[in-house]
């Protein structure tokens, strides 16, 4: 029986194996499956560095919103803000007015 792949016309070698009629095709052939299968280790092993780097920075910036939310809630600015808004909106415009007219071309 000929142990050689379908369409690939071999010749019988005198143990039994055959000798494939396309030597340059196989060698090519294994070679990339051989780079395909490495090319797919190193791929997994990226991918879950990236899954496990994202679930790390979800909860690092899910533990600083929090955080931030805090510091917020206890501010004298908002205090402030949430006691006088009639200030507060004032100064944010005439803050905006300084900044946008020193940014302004002339």
């Amino acid at each position: 029986m000929d142990t050689a792949a379908p369409g690939n016309q071999g010749k019988k070698v005198g143990n039994g194996a055959s000798e494939s009629a396309h030597p340059f095709t196989d060698k090519a052939q294994e070679s990339l499956h051989s780079s395909v299968d490495k090319l797919a280790g190193s791929a997994s092993r990226a991918e879950q560095n990236i899954r496990e780097t994202a679930a790390g920075s979800a909860e690092n910036m899910s533990a600083r919103k929090k955080e931030a939310e805090a510091k917020w809630q206890k501010s004298g600015v908002r205090n402030y803000a949430v006691n006088n808004p009639v200030a507060a909106a004032g100064i944010a415009f005439a803050a905006g007015m300084l900044v946008s007219s020193l940014f302004r071309k002339k």
